[in-house]
């Protein structure tokens, strides 16, 4: 094979030490990889081109009977690189495709071995026999809590050699099993008014760097002829650093409240960036694809324009990666085009209306990406109308007790402000409440949340979920007293255990058996509850 590829080839695979920065490489033509592993394939090109981002450039990759046409694309200088995972074992033949003529027709193969990381199952998906639940690609449950950080991309921005405040943030997501990142790929700054405290510590502060940004020039003065390659190549670190750590990254390729100046819609610019990013980070299996955060809330983005979006996604990205909009307005009428529905709800009444749109769309995954809570933190960054972590951490359960998915609002995290290190500041510092949210995870692991829905007969005033079978759990507000419910309902036989589950702590009360008594909220005014009922 050797006499055969005539340019310089070699794969450098995305495999992780704990700092998540040492790549190893390997310059052989014999290139192994686990299942779900990245690899990039580099190839040199010295020929002039008038626009390499926008160059046909592919490989044709063969396993047997399985077949997949992964893109490739420009890495700066010389350097081309078509990025590489797969889902099957065995060896994958592949020959390039390319208008370049020294980038066509050069083969090679890569060895695909079983996984050995347990902590790997491939990329997200939706099963159809379950499709209101997300799964992994080896079928095993995706028990998914997201948290909103749309500035990650900045946090290591400068540092040329490492990523430390990014890896130790996304250590402390790992630690309390918030397991997707919602993140924008690039946004500039914030329109409303910053608190005062934030200038007091500039480390914090992300928002506004004009040294920052995806397209040549700046975000004031850009130059749309062509992308920033040093912006991507960082952005690598940061994808690298999360699929490392089994954390999803949900990529919003567009924001249109961040002040960003983006090219016109459907122009050549605009086609270049946002076919850029499906090409280069598509192979990532921890990958989720979303067109923009709030995406009608702009004059720029019509709904025609977001169904024409996901058709360019849907043609490039071989591995097939979920999509949706964070909108829920075109969610509604484009089910056809998304994988799930992606919900922005503020309303107190949130409980009914989300169990309303899991009722809606009964073959769909749905997912309450922005609730109105967002968590207290040492800066007011955006309040929205609810603060508490108690409250916060309440709307979480309400929705998941609907039977769909939510996401975590930390004002310390979510947006410009960061607070990379937040265990880490002086003991006046207000911390987020990521215990809470480890708990949250930890028990609907335990209960097994893709078996449960919602028994709305049951509720009275609790909130319930069953599997239907051996399982009843009901959510109760501190500020119930008891539980009555409805007496001619299996959860009222004198059979089986009862149990209390403290929100806040993570602890449970010993398992009793039930003899008509033991209704009451053991944490009454201290704590919501999950009262258990077991056959």
């Amino acid at each position: 094979m050797k006499r055969n590829i005539t340019l310089l080839l070699f794969a450098v695979v995305i495999a992780l030490s704990v700092q998540g920065q040492d790549l190893k490489l390997k310059y052989s033509d014999n290139i192994s990889i686990e299942k779900w592993e990245v690899v990039d394939l580099v190839f040199t090109a010295k020929g002039k081109v008038k626009n390499p981002f926008a160059a046909g450039f592919s490989g044709v990759f063969k396993n047997g009977s399985a077949e997949m046409i992964v893109p490739g694309f420009y890495n700066g200088g010389n350097e081309w690189i078509i990025r590489f995972s797969a889902s099957e074992t065995g060896v994958w033949k592949f020959s390039t495709l390319s208008e370049i003529k020294e980038l066509n027709g050069k083969l090679g193969k890569v060895m695909v071995t079983p996984n050995t990381n347990a902590e790997k199952h491939g990329g997200v998906i939706v099963l159809e026999d379950n499709p209101q639940h997300f799964y992994y690609q080896d079928s095993t449950p995706y028990m998914q809590l997201a948290y909103e950080c749309d500035w990650l991309f900045a946090l290591d921005y400068h540092n040329e050699t490492a990523i430390p405040k990014t890896e130790h943030h996304l250590d402390l997501l790992k630690k309390y099993k918030l397991n997707q990142v919602v993140t924008t790929v690039y946004s500039f700054d914030v329109s409303w008014t910053k608190d005062p405290k934030l200038a007091e510590h500039p480390e914090h502060e992300y928002g506004g760097d004009l040294s920052i940004y995806p397209f040549k020039g700046t975000n004031r003065e850009p130059d749309f002829s062509g992308l920033n390659i040093e912006f991507f190549q960082k952005f690598d670190r940061v994808m690298s650093a999360m699929n490392s750590r089994n954390i999803s990254a949900h990529l919003m390729i567009y924001v249109w409240n961040k002040m960003v100046t983006w090219p016109e819609p459907e122009s050549e610019a605009d086609n270049m960036y946002f076919d850029y990013i499906i090409k280069r980070y598509q192979a990532f299996p921890n990958v989720i694809w979303d067109v923009s955060k709030e995406a009608l809330n702009n004059a720029r983005c019509t709904e025609e324009y977001g169904r024409e979006r996901i058709a360019r996604i849907r043609k490039l990205d071989t591995y097939k990666r979920l999509v949706s909009v964070h909108d829920y307005g075109f969610c509604t009428r484009n089910s056809d085009v998304v994988d799930f529905i992606s919900v922005q709800s503020w309303e107190s009444t949130l409980y009914s209306f989300m169990n309303n749109i899991r009722t809606d769309f009964p073959t769909k995954p749905v997912f309450n990406i922005e609730h109105g809570g967002y968590e207290v933190s040492p800066y007011d960054v955006w309040a929205g109308d609810f603060i508490s972590p108690e409250i916060c951490l309440r709307r979480n359960y309400l929705i998941q007790f609907a039977g769909v998915y939510s996401t975590y609002y930390w004002q310390g995290a979510s947006w410009n402000a960061i607070i990379h290190n937040p265990y880490e500041q002086p003991d006046s510092v207000i911390k987020p409440r990521f215990d809470y949210y480890k708990h949250l995870v930890d028990f609907f692991e335990k209960y097994e949340f893709h078996k449960l829905k919602p028994a709305t007969n049951i509720n009275f005033s609790g909130y319930t979920l069953t599997n239907n079978d051996s399982v009843y759990l009901i959510y109760i507000p501190k500020e119930n007293y008891q539980f009555s419910g409805f007496w001619n309902t299996k959860v009222y036989r004198n059979e089986g255990t009862i149990q209390w589950f403290n929100t806040l702590t993570g602890e449970y009360s010993e398992a009793v058996n039930y003899t008509g008594q033991g209704m009451k909220n053991p944490w009454y005014m201290q704590a919501d509850v999950i009262m258990i009922r077991e056959y």
